[in-house]
């Protein structure tokens, strides 16, 4: 499927889908009842005390941090699109929740107090391009969690033995507004391990039908350079990788023809 083979002619925006927070919400929310399911799990299952305090960086509208509050967690976030934080924020007041999230850099930032779980699944990590970018957010968020509490990382891994995925196309829908969404690869430099996708948001409603148009540049990684940079951190272990279905009763081994990876990292050292 591409975008260029359809029949009918439709408006299109070119602007970034960040910048769209209530149709990104609905876009990435399908599968929240599965995510919490697995974070909570994971606590249970890797830590010696029940998780309280979550954290979520590039956590864009904040959907799995507010399904946590409402379950009467502490929780707090982050994200580099000023857009995103405003909606997450103004859902927390919304529903009388007392927490926040803020504008930062993934890389770069600073909290004042640990927390006992991040997570970080649906691939915003690669968001990041560079090999110093990726190991400074690793630091970052070592200082974020406790000793002991895990950091959960969802990638999507570029396989050496298959060919990589190249589209992917989902549909959404609450009450009278749905969503096509189609992803496509538009370039792989190997070299520099640099990635651009396509990505469209097709927004049907009532009264419009429109077309936000996008494009996202991602870092690769093959699954030894992925174990590399978590080693090199210094302050996490990888105890254990599933795929994006979320079965924690179900693990698996990372190979050379793995795409989808959750990392459950936990905090090691001081």
């Amino acid at each position: 499927m591409n975008s260029k083979s359809e029949t009918y002619s439709i408006e299109t925006i070119n602007e970034s889908i960040y910048d769209h927070p209530k149709y990104y919400d609905l876009v990435f929310g399908a599968d929240c009842a599965a995510e919490i399911k697995f974070i909570l799990g994971c606590g249970r299952e890797y830590m010696q005390r029940p998780p309280k305090k979550f954290f979520e960086p590039a956590c864009g509208t904040g959907r799995l941090l507010y399904s946590l509050a409402k379950r009467g967690h502490e929780v707090a976030g982050l994200d580099l699109n000023p857009k995103a934080v405003d909606f997450c924020n103004a859902r927390f007041e919304r529903h009388g929740i007392d927490a926040k999230v803020f504008v930062a850099d993934m890389s770069d930032f600073r909290v004042p107090r640990r927390y006992d779980i991040a997570f970080n699944t649906i691939n915003s990590f690669r968001h990041l391009q560079t090999e110093k970018a990726a190991r400074e957010h690793l630091t970052c968020m070592g200082q974020a969690i406790r000793v002991g509490g895990l950091y959960l990382l969802g990638v999507h891994l570029t396989p050496t033995e298959v060919a990589p995925s190249e589209t992917e196309s989902w549909s959404a829908r609450r009450g009278h507004l749905s969503i096509n969404t189609h992803m496509w690869t538009k370039e792989r430099k190997k070299g520099s391990r640099i990635e651009r996708f396509g990505i469209q948001f097709d927004v049907h409603n009532p009264t419009r039908s429109f077309r936000i148009l996008d494009e996202l540049v991602l870092r690769s990684y093959r699954p030894k350079q992925m174990d590399r940079l978590i080693a090199s951190s210094g302050c996490w272990e990888s105890v254990a990788t599933y795929n994006f279905s979320y079965e924690l009763d179900d693990p698996i081994e990372v190979d050379a023809a793995t795409e989808d990876v959750v990392y459950v990292l936990r905090r090691t050292g001081a």
